[in-house]
């Protein structure tokens, strides 16, 4: 009887899988292969790769290969910083620690596009920040922020929307990490007088490492996929990678050159992850 009950646990855990793989299967592994075979597969189902040269030859292309990694050059370490900094004072655990992460984390539960729509009214002509600005006496009349003759005041909108909307996700995944930083640690080096920042960089930054890699890989690889806050922001001002598959798609309706601009950021993504993974190892992934 025993021995069932020990047989019949041991099936338990993969039996909790089959939903999170089935998910995976119909929503992620089907499509990516959709897609891939999409982006290569021409008339008669023979193999091409005039759908690549097509999207290389797009006239949006180069900017938008160009946006989407100024962006992420931009988004990821602000939101990275910001994230962190918000982490530490949560981990002081002062009185309203539990109220401040809750209110950080309000952006979680808005859409890109309804962040997008957000900041729109923000920035506008009539927006709030003219508003503000004109019953300060700051501005004698609207300022236009998203106009294509001041490229750098769109690209600082959607960074400022990003930071706002995404570093959350960021924040969750670090003040996790920092959970799991033992405090004996920290208390054995007050005793031999290190400092905040000594205690920082030697001790917290080290153990919450795999923390930092697993929040870069995230948020990197969802920069990549920008779309919604930069078309409700910008239009096609700023082209960008997903933007360009969507609109390929939608629009132009060819499937084969969307699936081509998916591959790309699917590929970008791998590398990235790569990267991420032999230059942010810990010691003992190193050894390993």
């Amino acid at each position: 009887m025993s021995h069932m009950m020990i047989r019949r646990r041991s099936w338990v855990p993969y039996a909790l899988m089959v939903p999170a793989l089935l998910y995976l299967a119909v929503f992620f592994v089907y499509p990516l292969l959709e897609a891939f075979v999409l982006s290569f597969r021409g008339e008669g189902g023979r193999f091409t790769l005039e759908f690549f040269r097509q999207m290389a030859g797009d006239t949006y292309f180069r900017g938008a290969v160009r946006n989407s990694f100024l962006l992420t050059l931009l988004v990821v370490p602000l939101q990275l910083i910001i994230a962190l900094l918000i982490s530490l004072i949560v981990n002081t655990r002062f009185r309203a620690a539990s109220t401040f992460l809750y209110i950080c984390a309000i952006p979680l539960g808005i859409s890109d596009l309804a962040a997008g729509l957000i900041w729109l009214s923000v920035f506008t002509e009539r927006g709030y920040l003219n508003t503000i600005l004109g019953g300060l006496g700051l501005t004698a009349q609207p300022i236009t922020f998203l106009t294509p003759e001041r490229l750098d005041w769109l690209y600082g909108a959607i960074v400022v929307t990003e930071v706002w909307r995404a570093t959350a996700i960021v924040m969750v995944i670090l003040v996790a990490g920092l959970q799991l930083v033992p405090r004996d640690y920290l208390e054995a080096a007050d005793v031999f007088g290190a400092r905040p920042w000594q205690k920082l960089w030697r001790i917290t930054l080290p153990l919450l490492m795999p923390s930092l890699q697993a929040a870069l890989m995230i948020r990197t690889i969802l920069a990549l996929q920008l779309f919604a806050t930069v078309i409700t922001l910008s239009g096609r001002l700023v082209p960008v990678l997903a933007g360009e598959a969507y609109f390929w798609y939608s629009t132009y309706r060819n499937f084969h050159v969307a699936s081509a601009y998916a591959v790309l950021i699917m590929v970008i993504s791998f590398l990235i992850t790569f990267l991420y993974l032999r230059l942010l190892r810990t010691k003992a992934e190193a050894l390993a």
